[in-house]
């Protein structure tokens, strides 16, 4: 069980990977749920107006593939 953490303490590590983890340390990153909910609010009505295109266009699919295998 100690012996992982002691050869990770030996790996030789560069500044980009230390920087990295400095800042995922310092603020945990927003979970891409919460992005897409915050740009759906702040572009509101293109949001809505694209969502309801696609419930459209399901459902023109489905009604679609029913009449043709009827």
């Amino acid at each position: 069980m100690n012996s992982d953490l002691n050869t990770e303490s030996n790996i030789p590590s560069n500044d980009n990977s230390n920087n990295i983890n400095k800042q995922s340390a310092g603020k945990p990153q927003d979970s891409f749920v919460k992005l897409a909910m915050r740009n759906m609010v702040k572009k509101g009505s293109t949001s809505l107006f694209h969502f309801s295109l696609t419930i459209f266009g399901v459902i023109a699919t489905l009604l679609g593939l029913a009449i043709i295998f009827h």
